[in-house]
């Protein structure tokens, strides 16, 4: 699937730098939910002209939620990471890219094992362009059919963000060898090596 998406994408390259515009000249903040956490900060923790990857909670209707009150799946939160980027070096809509190539955006409130509605796919837009880019690059996802079944992303104007507690900073760093992360990170992380050789750091 992922080099479906990246095929359809180099093909529409022109299209897709239109739906990309963005203001640059500062830092901006991108607020993405696609599964557990842990997988998303380390993928986008990989990314050039992103300062920093901070997992939290957003989305729902309980105060300071901690991770046990999220798991429930009562709280309304979706696990999220708060991305800090510099649009000069990467902008909105390439961590829409990444963020679409590497978790299923067709499955409801569930990302492979994880259930629940804590693991949805959603998108926290901070102005309007960010929506913008988002409502557009959804739709082309969908006109060119590059997931078999409908994309079910949810789009929602970014409320109060609630960082999650410090041991889940930097966790696959800290945990390589923990099974989840070898298991189901490792290959996200991998794929992001290969097929994004030119958004990384140090590259």
């Amino acid at each position: 699937m992922l080099q479906l998406f990246l095929c359809i994408y180099c093909g529409y390259c022109n299209h897709l730098k239109k739906i990309f515009m963005t203001q640059q000249g500062k830092t901006e903040i991108a607020t993405l939910a696609g599964g557990c956490f842990w997988c998303t900060e380390a993928v986008f923790l990989e990314l050039k002209g992103v300062e920093s990857v901070v997992p939290g909670y957003i989305g729902g209707n309980t105060l300071n939620p901690t991770y046990k009150e999220i798991c429930q799946g009562d709280t309304g939160h979706a696990e999220a990471i708060r991305i800090t980027f510099n649009p000069e070096e990467i902008h909105f809509g390439e961590l829409l890219e990444l963020f679409f190539a590497t978790h299923d955006p067709t499955t409801l409130n569930r990302q492979g094992n994880d259930v629940g509605t804590q693991y949805r796919s959603e998108i926290f837009y901070h102005n309007e362009d960010q929506q913008k880019i988002s409502e557009d690059f959804i739709d082309f996802l969908t006109n060119e059919a590059v997931f078999d079944n409908p994309i079910v992303t949810k789009l929602s104007a970014a409320t109060t963000f609630f960082e999650a507690e410090d041991y889940h900073k930097n966790y696959y760093n800290q945990n390589k060898s923990q099974g989840f992360c070898s298991m189901v990170i490792t290959p996200k992380i991998n794929k992001v090596r290969t097929y994004f050789k030119d958004k990384l750091k140090g590259e």
